[in-house]
């Protein structure tokens, strides 16, 4: 028996010869894609759009699906191998349409990049009562996911990403209230409980899909600057977070730990490409390497356990059927 990630035990790094400033060219020197086929949401702006085009200067074919197909065309003009597509990850309707498109195609998938996220919003509700930052971060990897599973398995050796986050310390998966129906609306709570959702996802995914040659990594990309993840927050938020003083000026040490954005792509280029993963998988990784398990009482780097459980994990898997309406049977 192949072994897994259950309770963290792969979580160590592997040697990958990279670390925290390493960059999306680094990692993928010496890398040849083509006749791959990637699709990575979110792909045309911060650390999606980096991903794209390295991934398409290796010669990979990427597909992007986007919701503002017109700021996207902006950002993606004059990259090589990339089609554009439409799609809001907020509206299950509009996922499907884009994943019934790219299965009429007939063509494989290897590559699929669950890169889209949003962070630090108010409180929202998709169209199905579920709240946003859990509707977008996670239950649309897995509706997304799953509705592509027959071109995955068609690639005969393919690859899931999903970009996960440190925030995932945030906290646990809520399995009582995750929509905060019964209890008060805490905008980082809730982005930790969908990353940690995401990894949880990861590592059930990789236990189910490895028998079909298809392995799923999540990652924590780093702390990025130039990103629009944070297009949202209050200058409140950024203080309670420790990143800006009473004036609002971002405190120097925080700017001198931010990752550019080749530096923050490289962990998802590497778990996208690295051979060193070939027979590894649902592992949680960041800085272009496996991670280390992080303590209870951690709040910086590695993973938590809770999010690499099992019980938690499988668990999770029939909630989200149920909050979807999708039966994912890997078969």
């Amino acid at each position: 028996m192949r072994p897994n990630n259950d309770q963290g035990a792969l979580q160590k790094p592997i040697g990958s010869g990279f670390n925290a400033t390493s960059t999306t060219s680094d990692v993928i020197k010496g890398i040849d894609l083509t006749g791959k086929i990637a699709i990575v949401t979110g792909g045309n702006t911060g650390i999606g759009l980096e991903t794209t085009k390295t991934l398409a200067a290796a010669g990979a074919t990427i597909i992007v699906p986007a919701r503002d197909v017109e700021k996207a065309k902006r950002n993606l003009a004059g990259i090589a191998n990339v089609e554009l597509e439409t799609m809001d990850l907020m509206n299950p309707d509009s996922i499907d349409e884009f994943a019934q498109k790219f299965l009429a195609s007939g063509r494989p998938l290897h590559l699929l990049i669950n890169n889209a996220g949003i962070m630090w919003v108010p409180l929202r509700r998709d169209n199905r009562g579920i709240e946003s930052q859990l509707a977008t971060n996670y239950l649309a990897q897995f509706q997304l996911t799953a509705r592509l599973w027959p071109a995955l398995k068609k690639a005969g050796g393919a690859r899931v990403i999903n970009v996960s986050s440190q925030g995932h310390q945030f906290a646990p998966f809520h399995f009582d209230d995750p929509n905060f129906l019964h209890r008060e609306y805490e905008t980082l709570a809730a982005y930790g409980q969908s990353k940690t959702a995401s990894n949880l996802f990861a590592l059930e995914l990789d236990n189910r899909a490895k028998a079909y040659h298809v392995r799923t990594y999540s990652l924590h990309p780093g702390s990025i600057n130039g990103t629009e993840l944070g297009r949202e927050a209050s200058l409140e938020l950024f203080q309670q977070m420790g990143f800006l003083d009473a004036e609002g000026n971002l405190l120097p040490e925080v700017a001198a730990s931010l990752k550019t954005i080749p530096q923050g792509a490289a962990t998802t280029v590497w778990c996208a490409t690295s051979p060193m993963l070939n027979n590894i998988g649902g592992v949680y990784c960041e800085d272009a390497d496996v991670a280390e398990l992080a303590s209870e009482t951690s709040m910086s780097g590695g993973v938590k356990r809770y999010s690499l459980d099992e019980t938690h994990a499988t668990r999770l898997w029939t909630l989200s059927e149920e909050m979807t309406g999708i039966v994912f049977n890997v078969d």
